[in-house]
């Protein structure tokens, strides 16, 4: 038996193991195929490492000489850090960078960042290092400040229609989009026109933010962003930022998913006018006197997971569901605050400030100048919300569906999540508005590789977080050596672990 490569008419080189014992070429088994000359090796060895055993006690022709202990011992004392790189996130998302169009920007800059955003997400100083010890890449702070600049300038809406149209591939259509904003803070003290204080969703209400509005469609694969001054309220982003890329795209008015934050009359004023159907997460406590009473009503003999309808004079649909589970996440809550109240209530020690927080002044009346006592007719009325929650809609969909609509929302949470914590996206160190855009574009298209990463690991079922697989790229080697005699340098990449290997297969089809 022997190792044989053939190649192909396409330039693919495949690799097996050959019997010819029978006088005719029987394949034993195949090793894949490849396109470049270190996948071809990396296949070769694999085949020649499983050949080895099988074939030790058969005569051989040509007899394998090994080299000496000492030939050994000079090669390795040869080789040195300079000769060893980190390929694994190029081989990962290096990969994918180029097979989504993102190699579309002609600037190899450009690509570092992003990959180093993926694999070792860290401040643009960082990444200066990261050049140099794992890509042989020397450039200054400046350099890469400067590039931000043309980032701006140039590339913005070259990568996000890549993105959008990776998306749109993906999905096939676009039918349904879910909308939510975040906050990103800056480690800084100073406002200006873009950096405001405003209502922090980060708890930094001290700092400067701005407003990050992010669109997604299904199982979160991103379609589009927009970025808002940091005192904008949210509920006044979600129409222009729908508008703005529709015109840019040009896809059919979709189903609009948001949270109640989104949840306004004039929100729902305009999306109607402009023909907009959606599913809006509903304050039902925050209806008029009327509509609370008939859902207090209706909800009196309600069963776990059972609905109702109300028709709101605003002409859209008020789905009310109950759940049993969140019944007792709302009693739960309740009661817990309840007890740190009476604490506090009982011990004299209640404070001006915290009578008027909120989340103790809705249980708490006030008798005269010093006197308060818990309202437990407010705890009794408030107990008979527990387990409701509200859902707006113009749609024509069934409650069942309005309801698994919804719950997809947790998809923009996990992307807003995966921002700030995978690629820390936040703090932002920025002051200069083109530079915070030139941020958030390379998070967009490392959000955008990261969402691809976890597809296909998820298509291929391999049992392996995109997390996981960014680590993995940190101990992916390749080393660089001069043969002896012809003085003809080569890269190999060294041999990979099992997790490697199968995250490797997953990323290049094997």
């Amino acid at each position: 038996m022997f190792v044989r490569k053939y190649k192909n008419q396409s330039g693919t080189t495949s690799i097996h193991i050959v019997d010819k014992s029978s006088g005719a070429y029987r394949i034993v088994k195949s090793f894949g195929s490849a396109h470049t000359e270190e996948e071809i090796e990396r296949l070769m060895r694999k085949a020649q490492n499983e050949l080895l055993p099988s074939s030790k006690n058969q005569e051989r022709l040509f007899p394998i000489t090994l080299p000496d202990d000492r030939a050994v011992e000079n090669f390795l004392e040869s080789i040195s850090n300079s000769h060893i790189r980190t390929v694994g996130p190029e081989l990962i998302f290096g990969t994918l960078f180029d097979r989504m169009g993102f190699n579309i920007v002609p600037s190899q800059l450009f690509r570092h960042i992003t990959i180093a955003r993926l694999a070792y997400p860290t401040s643009k100083l960082k990444t200066v290092d990261y050049l140099f010890r794992y890509q042989g890449v020397t450039i200054t702070e400046d350099a890469i400040y400067k590039f931000l600049d043309s980032i701006y300038k140039k590339y913005k809406p070259l990568v996000e229609k890549v993105v959008f149209e990776h998306t749109k591939k993906t999905l096939g259509t676009i039918t349904i989009v879910f909308y939510d904003m975040t906050t990103l803070y800056f480690e800084a003290e100073d406002e200006d026109d873009l950096r405001k204080i405003g209502y922090s969703k980060d708890g930094k209400r001290e700092c400067p933010q701005i407003m990050l509005g992010l669109l997604v469609g299904a199982n979160g694969y991103p379609i589009g962003y927009d970025m808002f001054e940091g005192n904008t309220f949210e509920g006044k982003t979600l129409i222009p930022t729908l508008e703005k890329l529709q015109q840019k795209y040009g896809f059919a008015k979709p189903i609009v998913v948001a949270d109640a934050g989104l949840l306004s009359k004039n929100n729902i004023a305009e999306l109607t006018k402009a023909d907009y159907t959606f599913i809006l997460g509903g304050r039902i406590k925050n209806e008029s006197q009327p509509v609370q009473e008939e859902i207090l009503v209706q909800s009196k003999d309600i069963k776990d997971q059972e609905s109702f309808e109300i028709k709101k004079i605003d002409g859209a649909r008020l789905i009310v569901t109950y759940s049993l589970k969140r019944a007792g996440k709302d009693a739960h809550n309740r009661e817990k605050g309840l007890k740190k109240l009476r604490a506090r209530v009982a011990s004299g020690k209640l404070t001006k400030t915290q009578i008027t927080n909120r989340g103790y002044n809705k249980f708490l009346s006030l008798a005269g100048d010093i006197t308060v006592t818990i309202n437990e007719e407010k705890v009794a009325y408030d107990r008979r919300w527990d387990g409701l929650k509200g859902y707006a809609t113009n749609t024509k969909l069934t409650h069942k569906e309005i309801v698994e609509q919804y719950g997809h929302l947790w998809q923009i949470e996990k992307a807003f999540r995966i921002s700030k914590t995978d690629l820390r996206i936040r703090p932002v160190f920025h002051y200069k508005r083109r530079r915070i855009e030139s941020h958030l574009c390379i998070a967009f298209v490392a959000y955008a590789i990261w969402k691809e990463l976890e597809r296909l690991l998820q298509q291929n079922g391999l049992l392996m977080s995109a997390r996981r697989a960014g680590e993995l790229t940190h101990t992916m080697y390749k080393i660089r050596y001069t043969m002896p005699q012809s003085k003809e340098t080569k890269d190999r990449i060294l041999t990979m672990d099992d997790e490697q290997q199968s995250l490797y297969d997953v990323i290049h089809g094997k």
